[in-house]
């Protein structure tokens, strides 16, 4: 199985449809209630979300996931029955082999329903309608036009006791997402400094984005999240927050983080943790998904569900 530890939980959604081909008497026999068996529509719907709900058991590399609705519906055509099935939920991994599986489990149970009726049966199809809700979806139209700023906020690597590894990776993340890097740089655990830095990204070099490391801690020199105070006019806690819960999952210690997150006029500026571990779920939690601020800070609102 894949690890998906990294992957935050979202709404997924996927919707499969099967297609069995019978013959019109068929057809005619289900709408009279003439089956033998029982009703083979509402038997079949019961096989879809018994499928669903396993899925995991039957396909060795799908993960368990909690199924919180299953929606089933048929079209009987002149030599067909369509069966379309729709699973939705919210986790980490997407639902395409659920629905997929219970498709294709609705069909098998119409074909042995309907066997003693009908030998020239046949399942032309299983095949995935559509799905929603994974990481590809909330990818940012606008990262490619974003610059962004690093800045890594610690006395040992300013001082070149240490080996800066937060702010590269955070750089290399930014490249991948497609936003242009324009500025990296290391200072001490100053204020002054930190404040002057943020300023001078933020008014005069106007990047759209700046992301800190280090400095968000308890020790005394943690002067971050107050040199933040002295300059972000709008604060989006929500950001961090997210990178706080997603980070309490994985270790306890994400509780004693004490980064922000705001806006200084067009530039959001989010702190993250000092340690590569820390900087690494941070990303995972508020990427790509952070992007969709740019497009709702330049008017693009919201979309409609």
């Amino acid at each position: 199985m894949r690890d998906i530890n990294a992957k935050i939980k979202t709404l997924r959604m996927a919707t499969a449809r099967a297609t069995l081909r019978v013959r019109p008497e068929t057809l005619a026999a289900i709408r009279e209630r003439r089956v033998p068996k029982g009703d083979p529509l509402e038997i079949s719907k019961a096989a879809a979300i018994m499928a669903a709900k396993n899925t995991s058991q039957i396909l060795p590399y799908c993960h368990p996931v909690l199924v919180e609705h299953v929606d089933v519906q048929y079209e009987l055509g002149a030599d067909r029955i369509d069966v379309e099935v729709s699973v939705k939920v919210i986790h980490k991994t997407g639902v395409e082999m659920e629905a997929l599986t219970a498709a294709a489990a609705a069909a098998l149970n119409l074909y042995d329903m309907l066997k003693m009726l009908d030998d020239e049966m046949e399942i032309v199809g299983v095949r995935l309608v559509s799905k929603k809700g994974g990481k590809t979806d909330f990818r940012n139209v606008y990262a490619r036009a974003l610059r962004a700023g690093v800045l890594v906020m610690s006395d040992t690597v300013a001082a070149g006791k240490k080996e800066d590894k937060s702010g590269r990776l955070i750089a290399e993340r930014l490249g991948e997402l497609g936003l242009e890097v324009a500025r990296y740089e290391i200072v001490p655990d100053d204020a002054e400094t930190i404040v002057a830095r943020l300023l001078a990204w933020s008014d005069e070099e106007q990047l759209d984005l700046v992301l800190t490391t280090g400095g968000t801690g308890l020790s005394p020199r943690d002067v971050t999240p107050e040199a933040m105070g002295r300059v972000i006019g709008r604060e989006a806690p929500g950001i961090a927050e997210a990178a706080r819960a997603f980070g309490q999952e994985r270790t306890p210690y994400a509780l004693l983080s004490r980064g922000r997150a705001g806006l200084r006029g067009g530039t959001l500026i989010v702190n993250l943790p000092g340690s590569s571990g820390g900087v690494r779920e941070s990303l995972d939690a508020l990427f790509p998904y952070l992007l969709h601020a740019f497009k709702i800070m330049r008017g693009g609102g919201h979309e409609t569900k």
